[in-house]
Order: C-alpha cells, then sequence, then structure tokens
C-alpha cells in the first residue's frame, strides 16, 4: 500500500469522503457529519491528510489532522484533531488506519502540537477500538458534536 500526502479537495479524497458520509449516514441515521471542513485545514504546518492506494493504483483509506487552539468549541491551545479516518470495506484488516494514524500523529508532533484529540460515536465501535488501544483516552467533548449524546472525543498525547 502507498500512503501519501494529498489535498482534501483531490477528486480521490473527494469520492472516499463521499464514501465514509454515506456509511456515517447508515450508522447514524442522519445527514453524515456537518463537522465544516475545507482544504486550506489540512496543508502543512497546520494539518497533513493522506491517502492510501492499493498496489492498483485505487484510494482505499484516508485521514487527517487539522491544527486547533483553545476557542470556545473546548478546544486547548496545540492540539491536532483526526478528521476523515476511514478504510473502504474491502480494505479493512490490513492494518491501514493504524499506519495512516501512526503518520498522523507524527506529522502533528513535527509541526508543534502537544496533543492529538478526535471526536467519533457510539456507532463506530472499530474506531473507537482502534483510538483506545492506540493510546487514547476518553476526554471533555469539544467540536461540532460536543453537546451530541453519542458523541465520544478521546486524546493522547504527543510529547
Amino acid at each position: 500500500m502507498n500512503i501519501q500526502p494529498t489535498p482534501y479537495d483531490h477528486p480521490d479524497a473527494v469520492k472516499l469522503d463521499g464514501a465514509v458520509q454515506a456509511e456515517y449516514a447508515v450508522r447514524y441515521d442522519d445527514e453524515g457529519d456537518a463537522t465544516p471542513l475545507d482544504a486550506g485545514m489540512f496543508v502543512s504546518p497546520r494539518g497533513l491528510y493522506l491517502l492510501a492506494y492499493d498496489p492498483e493504483g485505487r484510494p482505499v483509506a484516508t485521514g487527517g489532522w487539522r491544527t486547533q487552539d483553545a476557542n470556545d468549541e473546548g478546544y486547548s491551545d496545540g492540539d491536532a484533531e483526526l478528521k476523515r479516518m476511514y478504510v473502504i470495506p474491502e480494505a479493512r484488516g490490513l492494518g491501514l488506519a493504524r499506519r495512516i494514524l501512526a503518520a498522523l500523529e507524527a506529522d502533528a508532533r513535527a509541526a508543534g502540537r502537544v496533543r492529538m484529540v478526535l471526536e467519533t460515536g457510539i456507532a463506530q465501535p472499530e474506531a473507537i477500538a482502534l483510538y483506545t488501544s492506540s493510546g487514547y483516552e476518553p476526554c471533555a467533548k469539544f467540536g461540532h458534536y460536543r453537546d451530541h449524546p453519542t458523541s465520544r472525543c478521546f486524546a493522547k498525547p504527543l510529547a
């Protein structure tokens, strides 16, 4: 598998974003993740967006981080927020999410971020298992879904 930095608005990224949004809509019986995002949030040194391609060049997994600092949504200075972690069903179980997560953590650390944070939900037990097995612990809620009852937030120090 080839994991490479890719703009968030690249056609392959848009394709996988549509797939993850469709999965969210089914899992949560709603419109998907309405968190406002734009390509500029994932540009170095304030973020990074990664795509994984299979040997045939098909996009199969994605993930990104964006800079966050203290604000009225509950973030803290030095935060890096994970966004759009996704692996297509046919590529699950190959360790791609863990590889992307490690690369994003390393990049955020190199950019001077001190804590990686993420928001997920109770309808994504696989995501919760990945994050807790990777050293993430529950934290105070933040972000777009901080008041939603199915939302779960996690954090991990990057130092």
